[in-house]
């Protein structure tokens, strides 16, 4: 695998070194639906997970076992993908470590709430056990909040709905938010009263999540609560950024924003992904000072939007950061190696250091033989 990989040219590789349960069609696997469960891909270091309540599943512990060298042999870098704060079987086995809505409920056993105490001893620790993988790069995805995912709803919710029933109002949260002089618990009761109204039967919101839209329709409190969690954020990020460094790797924070807006079709709906990853309580201009690399999920059939999504990010983290663009090789995002290469160029062209490609073990073969040309 490691010399196919090499040949396209690129780089490096991105393994996952802790991911989530998910069913896959993997067309070129050793078998052709794959189901993965939550884990971690390597042994765990006792001495980090000693006394704490929460610890990564175990997963396949030999994955890592000579990929270290057998990258460096072939001159290629190794980077740890590390899925920190989706995990439904931490969450059904510590149902009060995620996230609860406004009307109490926890019916988010995959979303590990990031301003509880054990999920932010958690996080920091699983940083350093993949740092210590000898991984060039920590590469964090799910380090922030989550957006509602319901399975089935004959609700029809809208985007602001959605949005404000998604929001965690857990006690840390709460108490978090009211230290910041916001009334925590006036937009609890503000979330339930407009959702609930939807819920029995009132029209819902039209229009995306913005931050005026919001103010207009659910009030000053509420988006004073949802501009509070970018501090639970930030502060969470800054730790596990340190410990990365501590453990003599990097951190690339990856913002899901990018895939929430476009993942199922490569249209993603018109706000740029940095000028709405506030929804989930990340603060761009803060991380800027912060982290070192961010990762763009460029999930776009648009070379334009590659281009604005780019360049909005790189205005919000800093010129000198390091500012790396994800596309998607393939379906539904790219019909062609010339739309891929398009799109690697206005990346490029926008200020992207680098291009990733996800995903490898998910595209066709004739797909990832794109890669080379885009590279040119």
């Amino acid at each position: 695998m490691l010399d196919r990989v090499r040949g396209y040219g690129v780089a490096g590789v991105t393994v996952g070194a802790v991911h989530h349960a998910s069913r896959d069609v993997t067309p070129h696997g050793l078998s052709k639906l794959t189901v993965r469960h939550d884990g971690a891909h390597f042994p765990l270091p006792g001495d980090l997970f000693a006394g704490q309540r929460l610890r990564p599943p175990q997963g396949y512990p030999d994955v890592f076992d000579g990929l270290r060298e057998a990258c460096r042999t072939r001159g290629l870098k190794l980077h740890g993908w590390t899925v920190f704060l989706r995990n439904g079987t931490l969450g059904a086995a510590n149902p009060d470590v995620t996230v609860r809505n406004c009307f109490g409920d926890r019916g988010y056993p995959t979303d590990l709430c990031p301003g509880h105490p054990d999920v932010r001893q958690y996080a920091v620790s699983l940083a350093r056990a993949v740092a210590r993988l000898g991984v060039d790069s920590v590469v964090a995805e799910s380090l922030h909040f989550r957006p509602l995912r319901a399975e089935r709803s004959f609700v029809p919710l809208g985007p602001m709905d959605a949005y404000l029933m998604a929001l965690c109002f857990c006690d840390y949260c709460l108490s978090r938010a009211a230290d910041l002089g916001v009334n925590a618990t006036g937009a609890r009761e503000e979330c339930a009263r407009i959702v609930g109204g939807v819920l029995d039967g009132d029209s819902p919101a039209q229009g995306e999540v913005t931050r005026a839209a919001l103010t207009a329709y659910a009030g000053p409190e509420v988006v004073a609560y949802a501009r509070a969690r970018s501090e639970t954020v930030t502060s969470l990020v800054s730790e596990v950024a340190q410990a990365v460094a501590a453990e003599g790797s990097r951190l690339v924070f990856v913002d899901s924003t990018g895939a929430v807006k476009g993942y199922r079709d490569g249209l993603p709906t018109p706000g740029l992904a940095a000028h709405d990853a506030w929804q989930f309580g990340v603060d761009l201009v803060a991380l800027g000072d912060l982290v070192p690399s961010f990762a763009v999920l460029a999930y776009a059939r648009d070379a334009a939007r590659v281009a604005d999504d780019v360049g909005a990010y790189l205005r919000s983290v800093g010129k000198d950061r390091e500012v790396r663009a994800v596309l998607r090789p393939g379906y539904p995002d790219s019909d062609s190696a010339d739309r891929l290469a398009a799109k690697v160029r206005a990346a490029k062209a926008a200020g992207a250091y680098a291009v990733d490609f996800y995903a490898y073990g998910l595209m066709p073969y004739p797909v990832l033989d794109r890669i080379p040309e885009a590279l040119i």
